[in-house]
């Protein structure tokens, strides 16, 4: 699928489709409200707002559901988005126009445009609901058919859709970051979090001076565990180790795993003494007791920075360097660069 002016790239279709999922049901409870809102105005308006407020829902689930089968589902999407704010828009023409109570409501629909289409999407959407305001000013004379009660539970009803939606996108943001930074199934930092890490360190590192430390680990001999008794003990194996890490790590120290049955621990302000210590108190965490009834070993690469300004790719290759060495020396054992 090739890029297009509202996804310019693959990751943003992506995360459209992806938050298109998450707020299927926020969006439901949302519309919910708007057309309890409709309801309650039938015996002044008729069943002709709740109509247009029914297909617009309609559109909106039709176009969700066809998005996974065509090539540009974010044309889809937007169409089927400018229907929905279009039949609003009649909805606020019918109920006085410029002066109508549930005017807000075009805001709704709003809030979900800037995490599925981006700044091009949300400066169309802006545009496209100011033209509709301005039709609306200009077309339709001004009344209030609705009692002034309205005015009160428009606005209300606003507040609500907009919050349930806002929390939505605020809980799809948090779970992005942390799916991001974290691996899935030890729940420990990934590689892009590692990397991110290293940055942070070597620039602090370049300004005090201090030393850092890296632990590199590999379990010793998984592929005999995932061959011998399967992936899913071999995925409980790698959550107990992880488990056994954790416990014997200072607040201020992380574990990352790095792929597959390989580990990284980071000691900021550590020399290679203590690095080798931790590194050894990690061993046994491990060896001392069974995980998942199979007897686990490890072998650690340590290395340290000397102080001050670092190369963190040197700094992961010394101690990496290091971890081979413990490897072909017999494994269960703790080497220095």
């Amino acid at each position: 699928m090739e890029p297009t002016w509202l996804c310019p790239d693959l990751a943003a279709r992506d995360r459209l489709l992806d938050m298109d999922e998450r707020l299927r049901r926020p969006r439901a409870l949302a519309f919910g409200l708007l057309g309890a809102g409709v309801v309650a105005a039938v015996p002044h308006l008729g069943w002709q707002p709740l109509g247009m407020l029914a297909g617009a829902i309609v559109v909106l689930l039709v176009a969700s559901r066809l998005a996974k089968r065509v090539r540009t589902p974010e044309y889809g999407f937007a169409l089927s988005w400018a229907f929905a704010q279009s039949m609003l828009a009649l909805a606020v023409a019918l109920t006085g126009g410029i002066e109508s109570y549930v005017l807000s409501w075009l805001v709704v629909p709003l809030v979900t445009v800037p995490a599925r289409f981006g700044a091009r999407g949300v400066a169309a959407a802006v545009a496209f609901i100011t033209l509709l305001v301005l039709v609306i000013a200009v077309g339709v004379e001004p009344s209030q058919p609705l009692p002034r009660g309205y005015a009160t539970s428009g606005f209300l009803l606003t507040l609500a859709g907009v919050s349930i939606l806002s929390f939505a996108l605020m809980r799809s943001d948090v779970d992005h970051r942390t799916e991001a930074v974290l691996d899935g199934l030890t729940g420990m930092l990934n590689r892009r979090a590692l990397e991110q890490r290293l940055d942070e360190l070597r620039a602090q590192a370049a300004i005090t001076g201090d030393h850092v430390a890296a632990i590199v680990a590999d379990i010793d001999h998984f592929k005999r565990i995932n061959d011998e008794h399967g992936h899913a003990r071999g995925d409980a194996v790698l959550v107990g180790v992880a488990d056994r890490l954790r416990t014997r790590l200072r607040a201020f120290d992380l574990a990352y795993r790095i792929g597959g049955e390989e580990f990284v621990v980071l000691l900021p302000g550590a020399g290679t003494d203590e690095a080798l210590k931790l590194a050894d108190e990690l061993r046994e965490a491990v060896t001392t007791e069974p995980i998942e009834e199979q007897r686990v070993t490890m072998s650690f690469g340590v290395a340290a920075t000397s102080g001050g300004a670092f190369a963190a790719d040197e700094l992961l290759a010394e101690a990496d360097a290091a971890l081979y060495v413990a490897k072909a020396g017999g494994r269960d054992r703790v080497i220095a660069a």
